[in-house]
């Protein structure tokens, strides 16, 4: 698994570019509302799951959460790359 840095240098082709303390701000911005998307979506599919009693239903909460937080996780990659390339 590559870290976040080795991406970072593969998608710049190999250089990493100055990023300006305004983007810096708006991705950290994004960052913080992705986690607490993720945080949200997680508290409610305990809730759920606490409810729930047939093993079937819970394990389709478990499969939607995790297809909720790709979605999540996806969605702001996007914008983080936005901002990237609005600079």
């Amino acid at each position: 698994m590559k870290s976040a840095f080795e991406l970072a240098l593969e998608r710049s082709g190999g250089i990493l570019n100055e990023v300006s303390p305004e983007v810096k701000a708006k991705l950290a911005e994004i960052d913080t509302i992705c986690r607490a998307k993720i945080a949200e979506a997680e508290l409610s599919a305990q809730q759920r799951l606490a409810k729930e009693e047939d093993p079937v239903k819970a394990a389709e909460v478990k499969e939607a959460l995790l297809t909720e937080i790709a979605s999540i996780r996806d969605k702001y990659e996007r914008e983080k790359d936005k901002a990237r390339k609005a600079e």
